[in-house]
């Protein structure tokens, strides 16, 4: 069999007649097809946002560092419900914040219920703690996290108001070393990903420490009220603390010169502080201290911390931050658990993809060059039928083959190879079928050559290893 040389095609693929309805994505090459009349086109909520199969190689690659990451540090998977009840939420983030008074999604079940879409993993996890009686387990508990949360904030690039979260928690220890080793965590995540990050921490101590620093942080934002954004205004009568989160730019100035945290910290909380300081020293992790950072919810006490891409240092916006976490010894307890010590960290999945996407653009490089991908094309009924079972038959050796089964063209399955950037083709038309053979084709240099199906899977891997 002959194969030709790679063309260009000159045509436009049309979208399926039951599709016909849909509005392709200005993205796509495909011909624009108009709604039936009368017929309103379906549109993405605000906030919304489709994960698309170009978008793959980033999705997959954030999940696959996630989960070796975790392994190596002994964290084992759990996953919690999407809904839960609303009061969950309020109890352990605290009316006051914005994430509970302004941001999530909050409705009525059919049984009267009051529910939640969850706007974070920590208060789900603790609330399984306590009901799966994990306090009888080896402590800590040692758990990641990977999936959709939910607010209604506004929408701005890398932040949906359904966005993705890599979490990971350890409840049942306190010790600086479980800090240090959630900051070492999600700092190796980003590294791992080639993307150099800071730690931003602070220490907001007890909540013994928290009240007599009150009293003085109160009193100074009194003197500066008329200096306040409205949000702090109220934020000052319902909660004081909250007002050094705000990145409002009229409250940065009153927020840099406000009393510190670190002045009121009890003796016990600045030494278990600067313990965690020495083991990222140990750990020759880079972070700055920063007294101003609180955290935006109730339930944290003593080590918090922000990530920060490399150069991107606050006051830079809520939305510059990577992520972030710190401990939250009393949240089980409030929640109807035994006193139980705890820390965690959270990583917005929708950001770190930004920066990367835009380290690649930067740099003028597509991440997905470079990798083999084959592609498996056929010519012919006959050739269709043994194409699927010696697909099957790859995937048991572990080899996963780009393929088009429904195109009857082999032309047309080539431009589709050339497109997806296979480096190599198999091709089997009816007298390969009938020789027990396949054709193995260098996209790049348009080298063939013919192969024993029996030992396809050995010449494949052989390929791979060439390639590195």
């Amino acid at each position: 069999m002959t194969i030709g040389k790679k063309t260009k095609s000159s045509k436009k693929i049309t979208r399926n007649s039951e599709r016909a309805a849909v509005k392709p994505h200005p993205a796509e090459t495909a011909a624009a097809v108009k709604a039936p009349r009368g017929v309103k086109t379906p549109t993405l909520l605000r906030g919304m946002k489709d994960i698309l199969p170009k978008e793959e190689w980033y999705w997959l690659k954030l999940f696959g560092t996630a989960q070796s990451l975790a392994r190596a540090y002994g964290y084992a998977y759990m996953a919690t419900p999407i809904v839960e009840e609303a009061a969950l939420f309020i109890r352990s983030l605290g009316r006051g914040t914005d994430v509970v008074d302004k941001e999530m999604y909050i409705f009525e079940d059919r049984d009267g219920t009051r529910a939640a879409l969850r706007p974070e993993w920590t208060a789900s996890v603790a609330r399984a703690y306590i009901g799966h009686g994990m306090h009888t387990w080896p402590q800590p508990v040692k758990v990641w996290c990977l999936g959709p949360m939910f607010r209604h904030d506004r929408p701005q690039a890398g932040r949906y108001r359904q966005f993705h979260q890599f979490g990971a928690e350890a409840l049942g220890e306190r010790h600086p070393a479980v800090d240090a080793e959630l900051i070492i965590l999600a700092y190796n995540f980003l590294r791992d990903l080639g993307i150099k990050s800071q730690v931003q921490i602070n220490s907001i101590g007890n909540r013994e420490d928290r009240e007599r620093y009150l009293v003085e942080l109160t009193g100074y934002l009194k003197s500066k009220r008329s200096y306040l954004c409205e949000d702090c205004k109220k934020r000052l009568i319902r909660n004081p603390l909250r007002v050094l989160d705000c990145k409002g730019e009229q409250c940065v100035m009153v927020i840099e010169e406000s009393p510190q945290i670190v002045d009121w910290l009890s003796d016990g909380s600045k030494d278990f502080f600067v313990k965690v300081l020495e083991y990222l020293d140990e750990l020759e992790v880079p972070y700055m201290l920063r007294a101003t950072l609180v955290r935006g919810l109730d339930y944290y006490t003593d080590t918090v911390f922000e990530l920060y891409e490399d150069g991107d240092v606050p006051p830079g916006g809520a939305q510059s931050a990577l992520g972030g976490g710190g401990r939250y010894d009393g949240l089980v307890e409030q929640l109807g658990g035994r006193p139980t010590p705890a820390s965690g960290f959270a990583l917005g999945i929708e950001r770190v993809i930004s920066v990367l996407r835009r380290q690649y653009e930067a740099a003028g490089k597509d991440p997905t060059i470079g990798q083999t991908k084959i592609f498996f094309a056929h010519l012919g009924d006959q050739a269709r039928r043994r194409t699927l079972a010696l697909i099957e038959r790859l995937r048991r050796d572990g080899i996963e083959v780009l393929h088009n089964v429904a195109k009857a063209s082999l032309k047309a399955q080539l431009e589709l190879a050339h497109k997806a950037g296979a480096t190599h083709s198999l091709i089997l038309g009816q007298k390969e079928v009938q020789d027990g053979t396949v054709i193995i084709r260098d996209m790049e240099s348009g080298n063939q050559e013919v192969a024993d199906q029996k030992k396809i899977s050995l010449e494949l891997q052989k390929i791979r290893k060439a390639r590195g």
